[in-house]
C-alpha cells in the first residue's frame, strides 16, 4: 500500500476538509432529518463520478465507487447528526443554532469520509471493486444505522459488502492523532429501564393512610446497585445508571406515583440478558413488599459494537502502515459508551476505531470529553482520518 503517497494526497485535501468540518459545525442538526447536512455533502461530493442516492425514511446520503477492476465491495461509514447541547462560547465557527452542537465530532467524521472518498476516486483505475460510503443521520438514539440497512445501503454496491469500517474522533483521553482499537466488544449495548411504582396519594402529616412510593423508588435504586455487585460476573461488566427520578408536587403530599429512568449498559449478549431479567425482578419485587403496583419495562437500545478479530488486527497494522509506528494503541478494555455500528458489525465483518482529536492547546487527559458543552477537536487530523478510511478500503479491497 502506497501509504506515503495516500497521506501526502490527504494533506492537500486538508484545508478543504477543515473548512467543510466548521461548516458542518455551524449549522448542526438533530436526529434523523439532516437537510442542511445532507445538502453540505452532496455538494461536497458533486463531480466525483459517484454513484449517489439519498434516503427515503431519513436524510442520509449512500455513495458507491466502482473500482476499474471488479471485485468485491467495502463499506466506509460516517455519522452525521449532533446532539441537543448548547455550545459553550469562545470558538470561532461555533454552533449558531440554538441548543445544538457537534459535541460528539460527527462533523468530523463527515468531513474525514468526504476526504476518503476524493483519495479513493484519485486511485479509482487501480481499485478492484468497490467503495460504499454511508453517511448516516440518527446516530444517537434514532436507530439511523438500521434505517439505512432497511433501505440496502450494505448492498448499494449490487452486493453485499464484504467488510465494514468507521472511525469516531475523541476529545479527550487519546493523544491527538493517535488510532485506538481492539478485537471484540469495543463499545457497550445500551438500553433502558423504565419503572412506575404506583400507590395511593395522602397527606404528608398522614403516611399511614397512603401508600407511600417514594420510599419504594428510593430503595429500588439503590437495590439496583446492589444488585449488579451481586447478581452480574465482574469480569463480564454492567454499568446501570439513573438519571431521571419524578415523584410529587408539592412538600407535603404523598404522591400516587413514583417514576424513575435509567440506561443501562452492557458488553455481551449473556451480561445484556441477565441484567434485564435481575433489574426487572428487584424492582417488582420491591414494589411488592411496599404494597405498590409496579409498571416496569426493560427497553433494548442499541446491541454491543463488536469488532471482527482479522478486521481489527488488519485496522492496527492499517493504522501504523499510515500513519506510522507509535501511532497505535490497543484498548484494554472496551468503552462504556454505545453506537449503532453495531447494528452493521452484526451483519458483517467489521473495525471500528477511535482517532485522538484533542486541540493542541488542551491536556488529553484532563480535557471535557464528547458531548460536554465545551468539548472541542482539532481539525489537523482530518487529513490522518481520510488517509485511514480510504486506506482500510484499499487494503481490504487488495485482500479480495
Amino acid at each position: 500500500m502506497p501509504s506515503a503517497a495516500l497521506v501526502e494526497s490527504a494533506a492537500a485535501l486538508q484545508p478543504g476538509l477543515a473548512a467543510l468540518r466548521r461548516a458542518l459545525h455551524q449549522e448542526p442538526e438533530i436526529g434523523l432529518d439532516l437537510p442542511l447536512t445532507q445538502a453540505k455533502v452532496l455538494a461536497a461530493l458533486e463531480g466525483l463520478g459517484l454513484e449517489v442516492g439519498t434516503g427515503k425514511k431519513l436524510s442520509s446520503v449512500v455513495a458507491v465507487l466502482r473500482g476499474g477492476r471488479p471485485g468485491p465491495a467495502v463499506l466506509l461509514r460516517a455519522d452525521m447528526d449532533a446532539l441537543p447541547v448548547q455550545e459553550a462560547p469562545g470558538l470561532a465557527y461555533a454552533s449558531r443554532i440554538a441548543g445544538a452542537m457537534h459535541a460528539c465530532g460527527h462533523d468530523m467524521h463527515v468531513a474525514a469520509l468526504v476526504g476518503a472518498a476524493k483519495l479513493l476516486v484519485e486511485r479509482r483505475d487501480s481499485i478492484a471493486g468497490s467503495v460504499v460510503f454511508m453517511f448516516q443521520p440518527g446516530e444517537e438514539g434514532d436507530g439511523g444505522a438500521q434505517l439505512m440497512i432497511d433501505e440496502g445501503v450494505l448492498d448499494a454496491a449490487g452486493e453485499r459488502v464484504v467488510a465494514a469500517y468507521a472511525l469516531h474522533v475523541a476529545a479527550a483521553l487519546l493523544p491527538t492523532g493517535w488510532v485506538a482499537s481492539r478485537p471484540g466488544p469495543i463499545m457497550a449495548a445500551s438500553d433502558t429501564l423504565r419503572v412506575t411504582f404506583r400507590g395511593r396519594g395522602g397527606h404528608g402529616s398522614t403516611p399511614h393512610a397512603a401508600v407511600d412510593p417514594v420510599p419504594a423508588l428510593c430503595e429500588a435504586v439503590l437495590g439496583l446497585q446492589t444488585m449488579v455487585t451481586r447478581r452480574i460476573d465482574a469480569f463480564d461488566p454492567v454499568v446501570l445508571t439513573v438519571g431521571t427520578l419524578h415523584a410529587g408536587s408539592a412538600e407535603n403530599v404523598i404522591p400516587e406515583t413514583a417514576e424513575f429512568a435509567a440506561t443501562v449498559r452492557s458488553f455481551s449478549v449473556a451480561a445484556r440478558e441477565k441484567v434485564a431479567e435481575e433489574a426487572l425482578r428487584v424492582v417488582r419485587g420491591i414494589g411488592q413488599a411496599h404494597g405498590l403496583t409496579v409498571e416496569a419495562e426493560f427497553v433494548s437500545g442499541y446491541p454491543v459494537t463488536v469488532n471482527d478479530p482479522t478486521e481489527a488486527a488488519f485496522a492496527a497494522r492499517t493504522a501504523v502502515e499510515v500513519l506510522g509506528e507509535g501511532r497505535y494503541v490497543e484498548m484494554p478494555h472496551a468503552i462504556a459508551g454505545s453506537e449503532d455500528f453495531g447494528v452493521v458489525d452484526k451483519l458483517v465483518p467489521s473495525a471500528y476505531v477511535m482517532l485522538g482529536a484533542c486541540p493542541a492547546d488542551r491536556d488529553a487527559f484532563s480535557a471535557p470529553y464528547n458531548h460536554a458543552p465545551e468539548a472541542a477537536y482539532d481539525d489537523a487530523v482530518l487529513g490522518d482520518g481520510a488517509a485511514l478510511l480510504a486506506a482500510l478500503a484499499l487494503g481490504r479491497l487488495a485482500r479480495g
